[in-house]
């Protein structure tokens, strides 16, 4: 905490904290209404995460909140758990924060556990068709949005899914009669009493809920493409439309002022001072935000069971978003994070701000170098942007909630087309076929199928991949290759001549493990029918795994069925141990055929070897 208050920087970082909450607001308010919870989770996420993650992080210049990658995972969580509870979000709420708490607690863990390091063996290929599907998510679900189509408001399109409202009304009545011991089949007449006080407003908030969940995600988007551009609302598209040239237009004219918050307050203004017959965003509550304590009332383990492993792909896509953002601030500053403390602070914001109802964050690169640039130094520049928004909050709630859906929705489409990761997609004419092939793969699956298992189905390809790569490497190093190609080593030329028949010299150069076992008990096959005694030197096998120490033990076990004599040389430590272990040795090989020198082993072959042949 040394340099928490360290006042000499005390007017730079206020200033670079003010202007990084201002380039925040827009933002926060955006990523809140695209997560489905409403611009105030937005705003709530970016007060907790940026005030707590800068007080307990290790990256001093760090501005967190809510970002792109965290929204588009969290959006999934919060569609399917909303779904889940029948539409209802005020019911799924517990169960959604509950999520993100815990998604908060395992980045405190990873911290605790020194994880932080390891974060950076993430191939890039995963994470660039991870955060280009994320721009293309982004960008087709705010097309609904930004021409004013809102699925769940049309009459004609919601009335297609009635019948299957019904159905899922009449299922749950049957449900609960089982769970209360009725005999439907004996007596009706319990289900059709319960089945005529059914209501039309009940049978139409299914059908919404049916209507919102066929019209959700990148495929949902596409599908209702056609009736959305038939019932376009105009004004909303100007709205957009003119938010998305100011942000890119201003930028032509300075960049001190962030375009992002100017095209805020000009559409904001124009749709307001013309008293605009526009959409508003959700009201934001008034007032310090509450906690919820229903998470931890109403926990209940089976409602996050599901959704475990998207709280640990939130965890982890937090981390690697805030300690790249980190490893760009200490470019900046000529410093070093702490990225173990850095997981523990973003962890710890997480989960404050799960528990206030805010979205997960995470450490956000635009805004940290706003912040530098500004001149923020410590980390009371973070603490006093989420300060800033908290201010805001209080004091302009209720002029924010006037803001126009559609001035949100045209941010989040520069967002989504600056997110995408531009630098990847022009190296693919030049990136070996299997990086492609990962980027490829995650790319699609992410923008058309689950972000989550996407990622992970990445990162197991990534993982194969990378084992038979570099599988054939340590075969080709280890020279791990057919007979002919084998060569003596220098120790190895004056072997004599007559000795080659029957004695055959097998080289083991670098690590047998899984990668490598295949091609070596193949090639342990080809070793010829004249030879009598194999010796196999080993002083350039550092290390064998278990998958290597029993192909070997299978390969010496043949060759001791065959009668043929086996001889070691220059055992190292790691595999001597091992061998030990399964009594390779001395059960199968006697020390007194373990050599320390290649010279020892040649005096052994020369006195019994000849011995044989006589």
């Amino acid at each position: 905490m040394k340099n928490l208050f360290d006042f000499k920087h005390f007017k730079g970082d206020v200033f670079g904290g003010i202007t990084a909450g201002i380039v925040a607001l827009p933002l926060a308010l955006a990523f809140g209404v695209s997560s489905g919870l409403g611009p105030s989770a937005g705003l709530y996420g970016a007060i907790f995460v940026s005030f707590f993650a800068a007080l307990f992080g290790g990256t001093n210049t760090q501005i967190s909140g809510p970002t792109a990658p965290m929204t588009a995972v969290s959006m999934v969580v919060i569609a399917g758990m909303i779904a889940a509870f029948d539409g209802d979000v005020t019911k799924a709420m517990p169960a959604i924060l509950t999520v993100f708490l815990l998604a908060g607690l395992i980045q405190v863990a990873l911290g605790f556990m020194g994880l932080g390091k390891y974060i950076k063996y993430i191939p890039y290929p995963v994470v660039s068709g991870f955060m280009t599907a994320i721009g293309v998510i982004i960008l087709i679900t705010q097309i609904l949005p930004s021409i004013g189509y809102y699925p769940k408001e049309d009459a004609e399109f919601v009335s297609q899914f009635k019948p299957y409202a019904e159905e899922i009304i009449l299922d749950n009545i049957l449900k609960e009669e089982a769970a209360e011991g009725f005999l439907v089949l004996e007596d009706f007449k319990e289900t059709i009493s319960r089945a005529e006080n059914i209501t039309e407003a009940q049978i139409n908030a299914e059908s919404q809920t049916l209507a919102g969940k066929e019209a959700s995600g990148v495929l949902g988007a596409i599908k209702v493409l056609p009736r959305a551009l038939q019932n376009i609302n105009w004004l909303e598209l100007l709205l957009a439309a003119g938010t998305i040239f100011i942000i890119y237009g201003f930028k032509r004219i300075t960049t001190k002022i962030p375009s992002t918050l100017v095209a805020l307050i000009v559409m904001s203004g124009i749709a307001i001072g013309f008293n605009l017959n526009y959409r508003p965003i959700e009201e934001i509550p008034s007032g310090l935000p509450i906690p919820n304590l229903e998470i931890f009332t109403n926990f209940k383990l089976g409602n996050i069971t599901p959704y475990i492993f998207t709280a640990l792909t939130l965890a982890l896509l937090g981390a690697i978003d805030s300690l790249l953002t980190s490893v760009v601030a200490d470019n900046m500053t000529k410093t070093k994070h702490k990225p173990n403390k850095e997981l523990i602070g973003q962890g710890i914001g997480n989960s404050i701000g799960a528990i206030f109802g805010g979205i997960p964050g995470a450490g956000a690169t635009i805004r940290t170098v706003v912040n530098i640039n500004a001149g923020g130094k410590t980390r009371l520049s973070g603490m006093m942007a989420g300060v800033l928004l908290l201010v805001i909050l209080l004091a302009l709630g209720p002029v924010a909630s006037q803001i126009p859906a559609a001035v949100l929705a045209g941010i989040l489409i520069t967002v989504g087309i600056g997110v995408m990761d531009y630098k990847g997609l022009k190296a693919i004419p030049y990136m070996p076929r299997q990086e492609v092939v990962i980027m490829v793969v995650v790319l699609v699956l992410s923008s058309l199928w689950n972000l989550v298992y996407a990622v992970g189905i990445g990162l197991v390809i990534a993982s194969l991949m990378f084992v038979k790569k570099i599988g054939d490497l340590t075969a080709e190093r280890s020279d791990v290759k057919p007979l002919s190609k084998e060569k003596a080593w220098s120790d190895e030329v004056d072997f004599p001549e007559s000795l080659k028949e029957e004695v055959f010299i097998k080289h083991i150069k670098g690590p047998l493990f899984f990668g490598s076992t295949s091609d070596f008990q193949d090639l342990m096959k080809q070793i010829p029918e004249t030879a009598s005694t194999v010796v196999i030197r080993m002083g350039r096998m550092q290390y064998i795994d278990q998958s290597g120490l029993y192909v070997l033990e299978d390969s010496l076990i043949e060759l001791a069925s065959q009668k043929i004599t086996i001889l070691l040389v220059d055992v190292l430590e790691q595999p001597r141990y091992l061998l030990e272990r399964i009594d390779i040795v001395p059960d199968l090989i006697p020390k007194e055929q373990i050599f320390e020198t290649f010279d020892e082993c040649m005096t052994w072959v020369k006195q019994n070897v000849n011995t044989n042949k006589n």
